[in-house]
């Protein structure tokens, strides 16, 4: 009989979309990932990390946490469930409740245990698996978010980051190896980076340490590892060439660039150690996300798009999320108020309005200032540069007249200070 597992991550439950309250959507997910798994007749769900947004998250997102494990293992009592912490949850918080959820299947690995001689309790990472049938089917090697000496020192008692989680995995994938039954097949868990994978545009959620550097390649899921299911990075993609390596991505776009992709869960079947039938499982955003124009306009032409928006009705709910381009060539003052009216009493959430100036020239492009130069230099040269580089335009007259009189009253105030 086949192991039939769904894989998911980065929850972010309590996150909030430029600062609306998601809990709503969140909530649909769950409920959605409910229905897949039972029309999926899943036995495993595999959930990679990033179940909160924030360490400590609200009442209101532990609640629906708490009502989806509720509902789905009541719904489904042969359902394990096995979840890891990662960068963005509190290790200790979510294992707080360990020997109760365990009583529904629920399995959760949030922090690295030692014994008294220091030593990595292995075997708390490591998470059998049944079939419907309640036979052995595989193994899972379940891995949190690893910080600094999470990982088994190396022989020197030195190793970079990537070298002590590729030694965490290891020795994991040995021990694990030795007490396999039969064919069953070594499922790996882990909230990392690895190396060469797609990160989503402008998402500021992927919080990657030190620029990259922890990045780590997926060569460390060796040929005895039938799958590893990872989260931490919001595209779903393949993180090695075989496609064994994998991302689920977020439930919910986490940014606007994020307007045309399709969200997933993966759905998997094994037969012993091998992949009998994989297979995506596209999710609809509850709110979806808008941009109008769908390219930058002048400000009257945005105005006139925004005015064709429908009226918001008041049985509307989980209204789509706005993201208005507009093409200036100067500073606007009253943009945000302008497209605040254009769209009062539309069906949408407005989002902060997205300014491009066409004739900006890259800052790259500007000449470098030496410390001798910025001492010396006149005010108006100063902000006339900043300016250009910015707006692609000179300095309007009145600004340059009213740094003036702020040089000049400054000046007279404290004739040394300029």
């Amino acid at each position: 009989m086949a192991l039939r597992i769904i894989h998911t991550a980065d929850w972010h439950l309590g996150q909030t979309f430029f600062d609306y309250d998601r809990s709503e959507e969140q909530r649909i997910f769950l409920e959605n990932l409910t229905d897949q798994l039972i029309y999926n007749d899943a036995d495993v769900l595999l959930v990679a990390g990033d179940v909160f947004d924030t360490a400590n998250p609200s009442a209101a997102a532990q609640t629906i946490y708490y009502e989806f494990l509720r509902e789905a293992t009541s719904r489904m009592p042969h359902l394990q469930i096995v979840i890891i912490a990662g960068n963005h949850d509190s290790a200790a918080r979510l294992e707080a409740p360990r020997p109760l959820l365990e009583e529904l299947k629920v399995h959760i690995v949030g922090t690295v245990e030692r014994n008294g001689n220091h030593d990595i309790d292995l075997r708390k990472h490591l998470i059998p698996l049944y079939d419907r049938k309640g036979r052995r089917a595989a193994t899972c090697l379940a891995v949190p978010f690893l910080r600094q000496g999470d990982y088994p020192p190396g022989t020197d008692g030195n190793s970079t980051y990537a070298e002590g989680v590729a030694r965490m995995y290891r020795c994991l994938t040995d021990l694990a190896e030795r007490e396999r039954k039969g064919e069953e097949a070594l499922i790996a868990m882990g909230h990392l980076h690895v190396s060469g994978a797609d990160l989503s545009v402008n998402d500021r959620s992927e919080r990657i340490v030190m620029g990259g550097l922890d990045a780590i390649g997926a060569e460390i899921f060796d040929e005895r590892i039938s799958y590893t299911a990872l989260g931490h990075l919001h595209k779903a993609q393949r993180a090695d060439k075989a496609g064994k390596v994998r991302y689920s991505g977020s439930p919910l776009p986490m940014s606007f660039a994020e307007r045309n992709y399709r969200h997933r869960l993966y759905f998997l079947a094994f037969e012993g150690k091998s992949i009998s039938e994989f297979r995506d499982i596209e999710l609809t955003p509850p709110a979806p996300l808008l941009r109008v124009p769908p390219t930058p306009q002048p400000l009257e032409a945005v105005i006139e798009a925004l005015s064709q928006l429908p009226d918001r009705k008041e049985d509307d709910t989980l209204l789509p999320y706005l993201e208005v381009p507009v093409a200036l060539t100067e500073p606007e003052p009253s943009l945000r108020h302008r497209i605040e009216e254009a769209v009062t009493n539309k069906a949408v959430r407005l989002t902060p309005p997205v300014p491009y100036y066409p004739n900006r020239e890259a800052v790259s492009d500007a000449p470098t200032l030496t410390f001798q130069e910025l001492q010396s230099i006149d005010p108006n040269d100063l902000l006339q540069r900043a300016f250009r580089s910015r707006y692609g335009e000179e300095l309007p007259k009145e600004l340059t007249e009213l740094l003036q009189e702020v040089v000049q009253d400054i000046h007279l105030s404290n004739p040394d200070a300029v």
